[in-house]
């Protein structure tokens, strides 16, 4: 099943190849179900045989053997059982091998590329529902459906009274599998929906907890969430109440539909047209026969909801096809060019930068300033391949940036975000970005670069430090510097710092100006994006971004004395911070 798996896990592995891929499995687990259900005739049989051959001739030794057969029958049934259940595991188990590190990829890529509702995890949520299906009951009842006309023929073969109990009996309960289908599919998807829209308030809590407990939230905020629970209650409850109605109602059913036969065996039996062995035998068998329906019935909002994942599963990736990997290409070392630039979030179709057109080469720091809601964190986000590229491009020594393979492109590009977060692991880990082949001389040479060593090496363990999910173990500053180390890992060609120096004291700011210093000194190019003058201390360029569009460009003093000599506006303007700055030199 392992080898089986492999042959998927590429990166172009899609749930229809997948499921191809597990087809020789799936055909072992419809063996397995044909000979468990002949199997299921031996209890038929051996209630015939009793009654009409055990009985009437008094023969314990034939009561034996009948015994013992039956016995024999029943383990290679419990046999073929096991297998059939651990063949429908391992094929579940194969589908997480083949898919899940694609739907990993799509559910960090979704936010990038397409318009999320809820949490954003609820391909993760879908894909753990249909391998729970698989590894259920489920699937076994659908592979006992198809069996169903052969036991209605054996019951013919008893008598064609019983063959027509056992037909109404069957069109009936196909009916009432057509009315929980059609009766819980909807209220399905809407608790799903529900259930995300929930879990999506619930981490934002979660995540803004310091915020809700000091400003007291906390009872507004549950109020919120008893509704959008009470909205995900109800849409469960109704899908519940209608599975379990149509379930109790083909249990009662069928429980009534076996005293029926009974009924009907025993007229035949007093009008000499059946053996007393039918009564028992048909009244067994036509349960058998319609246990895969009922059983398929109370198994529907499982498959229902397996189905309704299943698809959007296949929708999502479908979104976010994976390319084959581009032609690689060598190390950039010269140039960025951005050229004609009109970019804004994914999915929303609406430019926030627009129009900008600049040329930084290596060994140059571009100070990127601007008013707020100017558009420039969006240009980071744009040069970075983050933001689509509506128009225009982003190119590193002449390659645009689709034409880089991402994890290859992204060893040359260190990045530090406004908003910092790191992941739950140690500090080592963070700086080398978790890569699993990272030497120690590399990590303490980017933490070194970021001046943050001697820090680490004062925290409890050093560089093997668990910090905790999103860095909570650290402040604010100390996960800034830890989050510029990173940037800086493995000298990469660009570094694009947005604010880089938000949470950061003297001390860290005079470390972020000398990383500048030795990136350019080294070849690279940094891009950084800048409220407070002493950001722009070490770069040698400046772009003015106002309303999404390029305003100036060009050498760091030059721009600085265009934006000085413009003349004042109301609004509030980088001139201030400008003027600040000039101050701040002199």
């Amino acid at each position: 099943m392992t080898e089986l798996a492999a042959t998927s896990s590429g990166r172009n592995a899609d749930p229809a190849s997948a499921l191809r891929d597990c087809r020789t499995a799936f055909i072992g687990v419809g063996i397995a179900s044909a000979l468990v259900n002949i199997l299921y005739l031996t209890g038929s049989f051996f209630m015939l045989e009793v009654y009409d051959r055990v009985l009437p001739s008094r023969s314990i030794p034939s009561l034996i053997a009948l015994c013992l057969l039956a016995l024999l029958l029943y383990s290679f049934q419990g046999a073929f059982e096991l297998i059939r259940g651990r063949m429908l595991v391992r094929i579940a188990g194969a589908l997480d091998e083949s898919l899940s590190g694609r739907i990993y990829r799509a559910v960090v890529k979704a936010p990038l590329k397409l318009k999320m509702q809820g949490d954003g995890l609820q391909a993760l949520r879908d894909f753990d529902q249909v391998r729970a299906f698989l590894s259920g009951a489920g699937p076994a009842a659908l592979f006992d459906l198809p069996w169903l006309p052969f036991y209605i023929a054996i019951c013919f073969l008893f008598h064609p009274v019983i063959g027509l109990v056992a037909v109404g009996g069957g069109l009936i309960l196909t009916l009432l599998t057509y009315l929980t289908n059609r009766g819980t599919q909807a209220p399905a998807k809407k608790a799903a929906e529900a259930a995300s829209l929930r879990n999506a308030f619930a981490q934002a809590s979660q995540r803004n907890a310091e915020v809700v407990e000091a400003m007291g939230m906390s009872g507004r905020l549950t109020a919120l969430w008893e509704r959008r629970n009470a909205d995900f209650r109800d849409e469960n409850r109704r899908t519940s109440d209608i599975g379990n109605g149509y379930g109790a109602l083909s249990k009662v059913f069928r429980m009534a539909l076996q005293s029926a036969v009974l009924a009907a065996g025993a007229v035949l039996v007093i009008e000499g047209q059946a053996s007393p062995g039918i009564i028992i035998a048909g009244s067994i068998l036509t349960a058998r026969a319609l246990a895969p329906v009922e059983l398929a019935i109370g198994n529907w909002r499982s498959l229902v909801s397996a189905r309704q994942s299943w698809q959007r599963l296949k929708e999502l990736l479908k979104a976010l096809p994976e390319a084959e990997r581009p032609l690689a290409l060598p190390s950039p070392h010269e140039r960025l060019s951005v050229e004609g630039l009109a970019s804004g979030p994914p999915a929303a179709q609406r430019l926030i930068v627009s129009g900008v057109t600049f040329t930084v080469h290596a060994g140059s720091a571009l100070g990127v300033i601007g008013p707020s809601a100017s558009g420039k964190s969006s240009l980071a986000r744009a040069i970075l391949g983050v933001w689509p590229a509506y128009r225009g491009s982003v190119r590193l020594d002449g390659a645009a940036l689709d034409q880089w393979d991402n994890d290859a492109l992204g060893k040359h590009i260190g990045y530090l975000p406004q908003d910092v977060e790191l992941f739950a692991g140690s500090v080592a880990q963070n700086i080398c970005r978790f890569a699993e082949d990272a030497t120690s001389e590399a990590i303490v040479a980017a933490a070194k670069a970021a001046r943050v060593n001697d820090m680490i090496l004062r925290l409890p363990n050093g560089y093997d430090t668990e910090i905790g999910e999103g860095g909570m173990a650290l402040s604010a500053g100390q996960r800034q510097r830890v989050a510029l180390a990173r940037a800086l890992y493995g000298d990469p060609f660009l570094v694009v710092l947005d604010e880089p120096n938000s949470n950061l004291d003297a001390e860290g700011e005079q470390a972020l100006n000398e990383a500048i210093v030795n990136v350019r000194r080294r070849g690279g190019i940094v891009v950084v994006i800048a409220h407070r003058p002493s950001a722009l201390t070490s770069v040698d360029l400046v772009l003015m971004m106002n309303e999404g569009c390029m305003q100036a460009f060009g050498p760091k003093e030059e721009v600085l004395g265009k934006v000085l000599r413009a003349p004042q506006v109301e609004r509030p303007s980088p001139l201030k911070i400008v003027a600040d700055g000039q101050e701040a030199k002199q």
